[in-house]
């Protein structure tokens, strides 16, 4: 639906045409009631308008008209906004054909029902009609947004990236109100961040990019970006580095996996071939060397951006990575084969036994290239850590230091207003609350679950701030811990689902921005 008079087909266009229907009977639609749009003359909307009310009594099958109150609104051009007419002379009846001609020809002679031309020399001209759904947003967004709305000048598919900072867009879907199933990118305009969405004209030929306000009234929900997502561009390096330290755990290299890390991450920086570290690895670690040689080209190419960056930002492997404890919850590749004829990995840490699982859920995604959104099955690989708890149970955990180191210095009132949205004024943006936004991560940190949060959990020599569950009165097999062992097996579900749901909800609000940062360390997007 066009906002913009200019997107109508014109008079001078020749795409519409004066209708004559004396003695012609409309044998298709004379009971198929449709929108149908009536040019009048210049500033004559209200008397074509006044007679519809007058006359609508005695004359059979018209139902209801819309005459637009608004007749401008704001459209950027050049460095401003100026206003533009918005449906200037027109006027929409829902009725059937025959009886619309009927009452033009009878009340209104000056009025012409518009038709649109389909393009080839070859093809007759269509009477031009609006669908009842389309119709019904138009009149909504008409009396509510129009004199808010800003029509912009560059095409819809410039604003999928921040041009100055060369960041994809958020990309929002709206799930209620006038503007429900709309999907957009949110794009900050000096100081205001809005909802840009592409609408189309009422040919359904061409198309424009608006920008509403207030976008923060509606219920939206975050799509992932699938031509480049902010979570996925800033896991980039990391899903590198951990690929690389996968593999090497795979190898068994234990307490060696750091320091030959950093030792291949500087071969290749000082000779950045893979296929030459592959030869010069055969000789010294033959298992190594293998797998390296079996990488895909896209996994290949992952590491050696790794090596670009550190060769440009010198220091930067070392400052990033200097311990190994245990994996993130969610990461795109195992490192390690499965167990024979089961579908999970068992990893034998010094201090504790690694348990890895692979974990398919679906993913909202949008892709700004064919302006679609599709539902994707994603598959990550859950990295959880199993020892004794020392009262004759196990713990179970999951690897969550980052995010929950900086919610446990979040201290006081601060704490308190993040978890209870009440606790805050009703435009403070503390509203940004997880008992509102993220319910799953809310339960666990307020003890409502079976999962809770663990603030420096002693591994071995290390301390991690982790989501665990404990099982009482119960010993495990580090070879295979969950072999014969169902209560064990049920908790380790617990965990893995309770992480991907606390995962999902950050990523898919707008509003916990700030946390969705700190879950890079969490889940190792693709």
């Amino acid at each position: 639906m066009s906002v913009s008079g200019s997107l109508v087909p014109s008079d001078n266009a020749g795409s519409t045409v004066r209708s004559v229907f004396s003695g012609v009977r409309d044998k298709v639609n004379s009971v198929d009631y449709r929108w149908f749009v009536v040019r009048t003359q210049a500033r004559q909307e209200k008397k074509l308008r006044d007679l519809l009310l007058e006359h609508r009594a005695c004359m059979s099958n018209i139902l209801e008209f819309y005459c637009p109150l608004h007749t401008t609104i704001k459209m950027v051009r050049g460095h401003g906004e100026v206003d533009a007419p918005l449906f200037a002379g027109l006027v929409f009846v829902l009725a059937t054909h025959r009886a619309l001609a009927d009452f033009l020809e009878k009340y209104y002679p000056e009025g012409t029902i518009l038709y649109c031309s389909r393009g080839g020399a070859e093809r007759r001209a269509q009477i031009l009609t609006v669908p009842e759904a389309q119709m019904r947003f138009f009149m909504d967004f008409n009396e509510n947004y129009a004199d808010r709305t800003v029509i912009l000048e560059r095409p819809y598919s410039d604003y999928a990236f921040n041009p100055k900072t060369n960041e994809p867009n958020e990309v929002i879907k709206v799930l209620d109100g006038p503007f429900k199933g709309r999907i957009g990118y949110l794009t900050r305009f000096r100081k205001d961040r809005r909802l840009v969405f592409n609408m189309k004209s009422l040919d359904g030929r061409s198309d424009m990019a608006v920008a509403i306000p207030e976008i923060w009234n509606f219920h939206v929900v975050r799509l992932h970006h699938a031509d480049g997502d902010r979570l996925s561009l800033a896991t980039e390096k990391a899903r590198a580095a951990d690929l690389l330290l996968g593999i090497l755990q795979g190898c068994g290299y234990g307490s060696r996996t750091l320091g030959l890390f950093r030792s291949i991450v500087e071969k290749l920086v000082a000779r950045p071939s893979l296929v030459q570290l592959c030869h010069h690895l055969f000789r010294t670690e033959p298992e190594l060397s293998r797998a390296l040689a079996r990488l895909t080209p896209a996994e290949a190419e992952r590491i050696m951006y790794l090596v670009r960056y550190e060769t440009d930002t010198p220091g930067y492997v070392a400052a990033n990575w200097q311990q190994l404890t245990l994996r993130p919850f969610l990461t795109p590749t195992s490192g390690i084969a499965p167990l024979a004829g089961k579908d999970y990995a068992v990893l034998n840490h010094p201090d504790f036994t690694e348990i890895v699982l692979p974990q398919t859920f679906a993913e909202q995604t949008y892709s700004s290239r064919n302006a679609a959104e599709r539902t994707e099955t994603v598959t990550y690989y859950a990295h959880v850590g199993l020892m004794p708890d020392g009262d004759g149970g196990c713990v179970l955990f999951a690897n969550w230091d980052l995010f929950l180191e900086e919610y446990f210095y979040t201290g006081g009132n601060a704490r308190k207003k993040l978890l209870h949205q009440e606790a805050a004024e009703a435009d403070d943006r503390l509203l940004e609350s997880f008992s509102r936004y993220a319910p799953s991560l809310y339960r666990v940190l307020t003890g409502l679950s079976e999962v809770s949060a663990k603030q420096g959990l002693r591994v071995g020599e290390d301390r991690l701030n982790v989501l665990a569950v404990h099982v009482r009165g119960i010993a495990f097999s580090p070879d295979d811990p969950l072999s014969g062992s169902p209560q064990l097996a049920a908790a380790l579900a617990t965990l893995v689902s309770v992480g991907i749901d606390i995962c999902k909800e950050i990523n898919s609000t707008t509003r916990l921005a700030v946390w969705r940062r700190y879950l890079r360390g969490v889940w190792l997007h693709e």
